[in-house]
């Protein structure tokens, strides 16, 4: 069983004459120990399959299920509790609080989730690896955007989810950053045995994935 699987998922906005089809009979699945590439332009409806498949979004029909769990039969504190406990989100919001020093948002993730998270040890690699071990005292309106994405990214593995959901996790950060984002989440699929999906439009990490897929127009074909 895949740990993610998305099945004859369709999904829309408005309705009669203005209805528009994001997603049109999507079929995905995701297996721990992978890195999936999903890639796409702006507007194919990457993000909606995202978060459609990290069950922030619904679909208008068909299934998604997540380590052996219909999100439809899932009440919504269920849900939550799923995403908190196995999700990691990287999202092109970043979503880092304001008014917290990069160090600090670590420390939150620990009031929310208390336990199985990286120790000092492994953020302080994690930290090194991405270039960031030097800004933990900073606020996030005084780091650049790739400064951000990297934090974001930290962020989001600190939890130590079994699963990765990637939004355009490298569009701020210059080629070689690119290759030490690609090489840390292949490498976490394969040592920790996780399921790592990255939607993008960046070809650079093509290298690094187990599996492509590309989307348009909200249709999706594997390629390879």
């Amino acid at each position: 069983m895949a740990t993610i699987e998305l099945t004859n998922i369709n999904k829309s906005f408005g309705s009669g004459s203005s209805q528009i089809d994001v997603l049109k009979n999507i079929n995905f699945s995701a297996n721990k120990g992978e890195l999936s590439l999903v890639l796409g332009p702006s507007g194919s409806g990457k993000s909606t399959f995202l978060t459609i498949a990290g069950g922030i979004q619904t679909p208008t029909s068909g299934q998604v299920v997540v380590e052996d769990e219909a999100l439809e039969s899932l009440s919504a504190k269920q849900r939550d509790a799923l995403r908190l406990q196995r999700i990691g989100f990287i999202l092109q919001a970043y979503s880092l609080i304001p008014y917290l020093t990069v160090a600090e948002q670590f420390q939150l993730v620990d009031r929310i989730k208390a336990s199985d998270n990286l120790d000092a040890a492994q953020l302080e690699q994690l930290l090194d690896q991405l270039g960031i071990a030097d800004l933990t005292h900073k606020y996030p309106s005084e780091l650049s955007g790739g400064q951000t994405q990297r934090v974001a990214i930290a962020r989001a593995l600190y939890a130590n989810p079994d699963i990765v959901l990637a939004d355009e996790p490298t569009a701020a950060l210059d080629s070689s950053r690119v290759e030490v984002v690609g090489q840390l989440l292949h490498d976490l699929a394969k040592s920790q045995d996780k399921a790592i999906v990255v939607v993008t439009h960046d070809l650079r990490l093509r290298d690094f994935a187990d599996h492509i897929y590309e989307i348009m127009d909200g249709e999706m074909k594997e390629t390879a």
